[in-house]
């Protein structure tokens, strides 16, 4: 099923992509750009491990801003990201951003969820899928350690076809360029991303009606913080909600806004 696997131990590429006529190009593209982001990342981890010391603040932009290493992952495309382990540790509070709730209920204390994220599956405007069941035998995208990867990973859901190829990126903007580019049939991300990049960079993707799965995003504590900031920013998110200011933030950047604030009935 799995054309190319981006792995910390090994890079897996389907022999027979490489064996059909007509299709060697294609594969030669796949390769090259791999290899390229490979190295690329290789460089920039080395100079990182090597030049920058711990929590040493690095001032750029005349001061304006600076850059700490707090962790360098040491993986390829950050794949064997150590979340957990940093927030435990005390090296940081939380983990927030786009933080899916879903199958990690019982690895950290949580506040939220505070929005509801529907995770999806997005094709160029041109493109002969519609469905779900579209996808079978087709290329598609993912960011690595992400919902969508283990969704077609490990299809549980009936719903989910054989892929003919799944590419795991490190990088969530690298999947939609390789779709912008027809390197992949789809990609698949949170809906909210993909609005996000079209708005950003004037892209015109389309979004397949039935989601992958609707998921509650949070903001994760280390199991044992007994500080009761978790229970601070629960109270302050939910007042946030109650009084109309995450709407405000919301609809700012998102269509249909309220949508996502329909988080009584995630059941977490």
């Amino acid at each position: 099923m799995i054309g190319y696997q981006i792995d910390i131990s090994v890079l897996k590429v389907r022999k027979q992509i490489l064996q059909k006529q007509g299709k060697g190009e294609k594969s030669l593209v796949y390769i090259i750009i791999l290899l390229t982001l490979f190295i690329g990342d290789g460089i920039i981890k080395y100079l990182v491990e090597n030049l920058i010391d711990q929590k040493e603040r690095i001032p750029i932009l005349g001061g304006k801003l600076f850059l700490t290493k707090y962790h360098n992952f040491g993986a390829f495309l950050n794949l064997g990201e150590k979340k957990k382990e940093l927030v435990e540790s005390g090296e940081i509070d939380c983990i927030m951003g786009c933080f899916s709730m879903e199958g990690r209920l019982d690895d950290y204390r949580w506040a939220g969820p505070y929005i509801a994220s529907r995770q999806v599956v997005a094709v160029n405007e041109s493109s002969d899928i519609y469905k779900l069941s579209d996808l079978e035998g087709k290329n598609l995208a993912v960011q690595s350690t992400t919902k969508p990867e283990s969704i077609f990973l490990n299809r549980t859901d009936e719903r989910i076809p054989k892929l003919g190829n799944l590419i795991s990126l490190g990088h969530r903007e690298l999947i939609y360029t390789f779709l912008g580019k027809g390197y992949v049939d789809a990609v698949a991300a949170h809906e909210e991303s993909i609005v996000q990049y079209m708005k950003d960079y004037d892209a015109s993707f389309r979004i397949l009606e039935d989601p992958l799965m609707v998921v509650g995003i949070g903001v994760a504590f280390a199991k044992e913080d007994d500080r009761g900031i978790c229970e601070q920013m629960e109270q302050t998110l939910e007042e946030m909600r109650q009084d109309g200011t995450s709407l405000k933030i919301i609809k700012k950047y998102l269509d249909d806004p309220q949508k996502y604030l329909e988080v009584d009935n995630l059941g977490y």
